[in-house]
């Protein structure tokens, strides 16, 4: 990695929005055709609260904006290996990431203002649908304990 690039923390947050009713929101990555996520990212320094990285990376993301008191912080913490395509981005020897996980209900579906440059669609579906649609295992988990524990 040139020494001009900040290298990625390996630490980042997921954030799963949803309705009351389940419905969750899910981007499609660009460059990535089929590759379904909740609005997920890396701190951007070290000393971000992981909070405030929740909620820049739904604004940045998604165009929405959540009060600090709107974001449910779980007791949910992964730690998964980085694929071997994406290293390159974090420092040398870096081989996983630790994701903190957060929630965001809506009263209603909501159109995202996506970031063109990280998401090429978007779309809302019933909680059992959004997780099957999920490439990743965690976001895959945490959609499916928020179905199951949401009233």
């Amino acid at each position: 990695m040139p020494s001009c690039v900040t290298a990625k923390i390996p630490i980042s947050v997921l954030v799963v929005v949803h309705t009351a009713d389940r419905e969750v929101l899910l981007l499609e990555r660009t460059g990535r055709p089929g590759f379904w996520q909740s609005v997920t990212g890396s701190l951007d320094r070290a000393d971000e609260p992981t909070a405030e990285a929740a909620r820049r990376e739904l604004r940045e993301e998604t165009g929405i904006e959540a009060r600090p008191e709107d974001l449910k912080r779980w007791n949910l913490i992964y730690t998964f290996e980085i694929f071997a395509h994406w290293r390159h981005r974090f420092m040398p020897g870096t081989t996983h990431n630790t994701e903190r996980v957060f929630s965001l209900e809506l009263p209603r579906p909501v159109p995202a203002a996506l970031a063109a440059e990280e998401h090429i669609a978007s779309l809302w579906l019933p909680w059992r649908e959004a997780a099957d649609k999920c490439f990743s295992w965690s976001n895959r988990d945490a959609i499916r304990i928020m179905g199951q524990c949401a009233r």
